[in-house]
């Protein structure tokens, strides 16, 4: 009896060692770990941007319609509620990532008003601002690309056998959303001279 009991156990044991159940939490996991990632970028341009807006206050104070609108785009990305469970809903991604794009819009309306002021262009403060923002806006984007592939590996665990047998009986996790290009990305921007 007592070996009948042990050769179920392992049996048992070897059927949920290839499961997948272990590597799908796991997979998860860095999916939440990659999304904090993506959080923190976001956070610190959020905290650039007063410094920067604040700088070139100094210099253009009658380019208050601009500078009014990279703030209100500060405002509504900070009103946007992100949680974990937002990463499986594609309404609630989508809208998170039109505010960020409204707000990487509104920088670069920002970065033209600056192009009018030349002492602006040379003072150390806005210089050093706007390395920080420059190197902020490639982090997220690194960002963004790690939590893609995160996605794509846990996205594909849950949906391959045996592992998407395991999800649909014990753990019923939902497929997570990956960034997209913006609208109107796939046009190249005109330059005119």
């Amino acid at each position: 009896m007592k070996k009948l009991a042990l050769l179920i156990l392992g049996i048992a044991s070897f059927a949920l060692s290839g499961c997948g159940y272990n590597t799908m939490q796991a997979n998860e996991e860095a999916v939440f770990a990659a999304w904090g990632d993506v959080e923190a970028t976001y956070q610190r341009r959020a905290d650039l941007i007063p410094n920067l807006v604040e700088v070139v206050k100094g210099y253009a104070k009658h380019e208050a319609e601009t500078l009014q609108a990279v703030t209100e785009a500060r405002a509504k990305v900070g009103s946007v509620q992100v949680t974990k469970e937002m990463l499986n809903d594609p309404a609630s991604f989508s809208k998170f990532q039109q505010a960020q794009g409204e707000l990487s819009g509104a920088l670069s309306r920002l970065m033209v008003v600056v192009e009018r002021y030349p002492d602006l262009k040379a003072n150390q403060n806005f210089l050093d601002l706007q390395n920080q923002l420059e190197g902020t806006e490639n982090r997220i984007n690194v960002a963004r690309v790690r939590y893609n592939k995160s996605v794509e590996t846990f996205n594909v665990s849950i949906r391959t056998f045996p592992n998407s047998m395991t999800n649909s009986f014990l753990l019923h996790l939902k497929r997570k959303e990956p960034f997209k290009a913006e609208e109107g990305a796939k046009a190249a921007p005109k330059v005119k001279f």
